[in-house]
């Protein structure tokens, strides 16, 4: 079980990481989930293919693991055509599947640890314990970092050294996508709009519940819209800005950017 410095990760990870694609499904009023955080299954079979083709051209999809224990999920590659279309792009038949968990408390007997299609990393820190530890081993490869949050640039950093990733798939939750946004570890943003409006005041935006302002706000430009019914789907690439005031993109030109058109 290896323990790395996320200290070190940090001061090395401006440069080299994987390309992030954030992939969510929203609500007019911008809920991502609803109130009693249930599976988010309120958009339509053509997001839910659109959702797993960009799944498929990622080398990881990564989630927090509020995500899986709420939605059940396995992470899993189901559509055999997709999976046909990785190997002949020379990926492996599924993605790697990464799971961040900042207070370890990963429960080891969730139905995506019995499927071994593909190999899962656990991301979380020191606070992990043991006995979760010892109910993760054969199960999935755990690398703990220090302090009580699990940073994005230490996790990125592990997953483009440790295994081979370029481009990671990232599906949620909003909490975790707020902490990759402060840290500037997200390139492009796909959104669809779904017809609804959930209202009230508890439930889960794009960036959590209850969490403060960005530092910074983060600037987006729009790279592809397509119209389906009543959704619409989106395609954003991120701004952030730096220590001057001036909006750069963050991600690193050694990595390819999929500019592609919805």
């Amino acid at each position: 079980m290896a323990r790395t410095s996320q200290k070190t990760r940090r001061a090395k990870a401006g440069r080299g990481r994987p390309w992030v694609v954030a992939n969510f499904a929203t609500t007019w009023d911008g809920r991502i989930s609803t109130r009693n955080r249930t599976p988010s299954d309120f958009s339509s079979p053509e997001d839910k293919r659109r959702f797993l083709e960009i799944r498929a051209e990622s080398d990881a999809v990564l989630v927090s693991f509020a995500t899986v224990a709420a939605d059940t999920m396995t992470m899993g590659m189901p559509d055999a055509g997709l999976r046909a279309a990785r190997v002949a792009r020379g990926q492996g038949e599924y993605p790697l599947r990464v799971i961040l968990s900042g207070s370890g408390l990963v429960d080891a007997g969730l139905r995506l640890f019995g499927e071994n299609f593909s190999q899962v990393v656990v991301y979380s820190t020191e606070r992990m314990p043991e006995a979760v530890r010892s109910g993760l081993r054969g199960r999935a490869e755990v690398r703990l970092g220090e302090g009580s949050r699990v940073l994005p640039e230490f996790v990125l950093r592990s997953l483009g050294e440790e295994f081979g990733v370029k481009r990671v798939a990232f599906e949620g939750g909003g909490t975790l996508f707020w902490d990759f946004l402060k840290a500037g570890c997200v390139d492009e943003l796909c959104l669809t709009l779904c017809p609804l409006v959930f209202g009230g005041k508890e439930g889960v935006t794009l960036t959590g519940t209850g969490l403060c302002y960005l530092p910074a706000s983060v600037k987006a430009s729009l790279r592809g819209l397509e119209r389906v019914g009543d959704e619409c789907f989106t395609r954003w690439r991120l701004r952030f800005s730096s220590v001057d005031g001036e909006f750069k993109e963050k991600g690193d030109s050694s990595v390819d950017s999929p500019e592609k058109e919805a």
